[in-house]
């Protein structure tokens, strides 16, 4: 399966745990093929930058280069609009555009309340892990 997650799978699963660090780690080792593209990253590279998280700049790059060896880059050439309460999130669906994905994997409502993009499945990271059988 080819899967996007949006930031906010990203963030959690690098900083909580939960179903989004299993996607993750699903990720790691290669059972799924999965794509993320600048945009996503600078995103995920902001949020963790937030004071809240307490992280220095030299662990916000560790956990960027951490994504990094997992995702395969992709590099968007449409802008789309597919998320119109949110424009925000269209990076989300510009990646899976670009990666050729079969899930979005995201814990944005937005995004989950379209259910499907073209032919893209958004689920929720419990989601993917009960399709998944885990």
């Amino acid at each position: 399966m080819r899967i996007v997650c949006g930031t906010n799978v990203l963030v959690s699963g690098v900083l909580f745990g939960g179903p989004p660090r299993r996607i993750l780690t699903l990720l790691a080792q290669g059972v799924h093929a999965s794509f993320t593209s600048p945009a996503l990253l600078r995103e995920a590279e902001e949020v963790f930058l937030r004071p809240k998280f307490g992280l220095t700049p030299a662990q916000v790059s560790s956990m960027i280069e951490l994504l990094l060896e997992t995702f395969e880059l992709v590099h968007p050439r449409r802008r789309v609009r597919g998320v119109r309460r949110d424009p925000d999130d269209n990076i989300v669906l510009e990646a899976a555009a670009a990666g050729v994905a079969e899930r979005i994997v995201s814990g944005d409502r937005h995004l989950l309340e379209m259910k499907r993009w073209r032919r893209v499945v958004i689920v929720s990271p419990a989601q993917l892990l009960e399709e998944q059988g885990m």
